[in-house]
């Protein structure tokens, strides 16, 4: 229990992707993937349960072997390509307080795609969060470049004629860098947010109504879906071993 909560961390890897075979225990820096998540989520200190949930048996035992509980094995039905990851961590909460009668205050998803995601990015969020008991949620994020501001974005209409997102006239486009709103998209580190979010019947979600923003810097961002990504995230963690690894 961390500060009075109870904080639950669950890393989400499913056995069938196929951008990369096996990626999720693919040997990155020379250790598998999914152990850069299970390291800075015990090194974080703030979980008082840390599982994965995954379909495969591979998989688990690479988890186990790290320090990272594996209360069960996630049905096949809830391992595909298209299924939410909202359905998986329903299933995870109801697993848990079904079988062993654990209910935890808040819970963190936690992907292995992000391995560049450090253990004091994990604790800040938490303790945000604690800090903020008005809050839902905590999404981490970085800042979308001008030259990708959606305010300055266009589309074709159906006449073929260009507008602003939005469907104004182009002469309305913002086009002084200074008078742009700071607009962010999600870094894909963490979620955080109150368990019992996921599991009311109307509208079951990882957000609520007031979410707020922990920003990453870009050198800890990745996400490994595809081959250049893979790529990418070798040359960022070799130059981040030299600063927190």
């Amino acid at each position: 229990m961390y500060k009075n909560k109870k904080i639950l961390g669950v890393i989400t890897a499913r056995g069938g992707s196929k951008g990369i075979l096996g990626k999720n225990i693919k040997l990155l820096g020379g250790k598998p993937l999914i152990v850069y998540t299970i390291k800075a989520a015990r090194k974080a200190g703030i979980f008082d349960r840390l599982i994965l949930s995954t379909d495969s048996e591979e998989i688990a035992s690479v988890a186990r072997r790290f320090g990272c509980e594996v209360p069960f094995l996630r049905p096949k039905k809830l391992a595909q390509d298209d299924t939410l990851h909202l359905l998986v961590i329903q299933h995870a909460l109801r697993w848990l307080k079904k079988n062993e009668k654990y209910q935890s205050d808040y819970t963190m998803m936690l992907q292995p795609t992000a391995p560049l995601r450090q253990d004091f990015h994990i604790k800040e969020a938490v303790e945000l969060i604690l800090k903020n008991p008005d809050a839902d949620s905590v999404l981490s994020v970085a800042a979308i470049p001008n030259d990708f501001n959606p305010a300055k974005a266009m589309f074709l209409n159906k006449n073929g004629i260009l507008r602003l997102v939005g469907d104004s006239p182009v002469y309305e486009r913002i086009s002084r860098r200074q008078d742009l709103p700071k607009v962010f998209r999600s870094a894909g580190s963490f979620y955080l947010f109150r368990s019992q979010l996921a599991l009311v019947k109307k509208n079951p979600n990882f957000y609520g109504e007031k979410t707020l923003p922990y920003f990453v810097e870009d050198k800890y961002i990745v996400d490994i879906d595809t081959l250049e990504d893979w790529i990418i995230a070798e040359k960022k963690l070799k130059k981040i071993k030299k600063i927190v690894m």
